[in-house]
């Protein structure tokens, strides 16, 4: 195939994957719509998230639409099935049919860049959660969480448990994702200053995904001569995968297990004890608190204050369940 042919079949691809987004999202209005509508107008707002094949996200989605809801205002619902193409095509879609605003959770940060330079240039304001484009400097706004300080907090649970020292199995999370970046660098950030007594044994990236959690845990298990003290996974999915993997090796109460997103079914275990610990970041709050700001601003252009927003997250264990955001949903 020559160069031109290869462009000609990259443009027919990407077109083909907007014209399939541009059904998927059915619903928006069709036309151009000012950002800023009257009070008369009912506002239509994309909200995207990377995945809804993983909880976090849909819980995100469920809290994005519940304030949606609330405000009076249509969402429409963007899954990016953890495909950054499938999220640009969705974002490119929601352009095309002119929608007011977009909070959106973008899958890769660097790649969703230019979907979002494209509506912030069309007037479409974005707000971000969780993951924050620093490529896109104009973006109205973005709520999250410190996942450095989230990182942290798994380093500092890890020393406060194994004061005279441990060693430590660390699954990352999907590369190129911001709270991936965050979470390994604050991990690091405490520990590294403590190498003679904190050794990271195994560190591997298992993309945020359970059987992955499990299949990397498996194999670090088996190449190990002795077992790690610790196993920090950057997500609750990862953890218990690698706790299934633990549960095999006969090695439960063995290892400290500590996850991060406070899923209902991590929050289970840490009741349980089969957990040791696992992050809260508050997600539900951070897509309410999105959704409230882009809608004061298409209202009556409130701008956000502060435009960046970030929640310090917490460790939960047995002794601080009732913090946890989704208690009332374990079963």
């Amino acid at each position: 195939m020559t160069k031109m042919s290869r462009r000609k079949f990259g443009s027919a691809l990407r077109a083909a994957a907007i014209a399939v987004s541009a059904l998927s999202l059915g619903g928006i209005m069709a036309g151009t719509m000012s950002s800023a509508a009257s009070a008369e107008d009912k506002l239509v707002i994309l909200g995207s998230v990377p995945g809804l094949k993983f909880p976090f996200f849909v819980h995100m989605m469920n809290q994005i639409k519940a304030e949606g809801a609330k405000l009076g205002v249509e969402i429409v619902e963007s899954d990016g099935q953890v495909s950054s193409t499938k999220q640009t095509a969705d974002v490119e879609a929601a352009i095309a049919r002119g929608v007011n605003g977009i909070v959106i959770s973008p899958n890769e940060v660097d790649a969703m860049a230019p979907a979002l330079q494209e509506a912030v240039d069309a007037k479409i304001p974005v707000v971000t959660i969780d993951r924050y484009v620093t490529k896109v400097p104009d973006l109205l706004g973005h709520v999250g969480a410190d996942n450095s300080k989230g990182g942290e907090a798994q380093a500092e649970l890890i020393m406060k448990m194994f004061p005279n020292g441990a060693k430590i199995m660390n699954l990352q999370g999907q590369p190129g994702a911001g709270p991936a970046i965050d979470r390994n660098k604050g991990l690091h950030t405490i520990l590294d200053q403590h190498k003679d007594k904190y050794e990271i044994v195994f560190e591997q990236t298992a993309e945020f995904d359970r059987v992955k959690g499990l299949s990397v845990t498996e194999a670090a298990l088996a190449s190990l001569g002795t077992p790690p003290d610790v196993i920090v996974a950057a997500n609750d999915d990862m953890i218990l995968g690698a706790m299934e993997a633990v549960k095999a090796h006969n090695l439960s109460g063995k290892i400290a297990l500590i996850g991060f997103d406070a899923l209902p079914e991590a929050l289970a275990r840490v009741k349980d004890g089969s957990l040791t610990a696992t992050v809260e970041q508050f997600p539900g709050l951070q897509s309410s608190k999105a959704v409230d700001k882009l809608v004061a601003f298409l209202k009556d252009g409130t701008k956000p204050e502060p435009k960046v927003e970030l929640l310090t997250p917490i460790t939960i264990t047995k002794d601080n369940l009732d913090k946890a955001e989704r208690l009332g949903e374990v079963q």
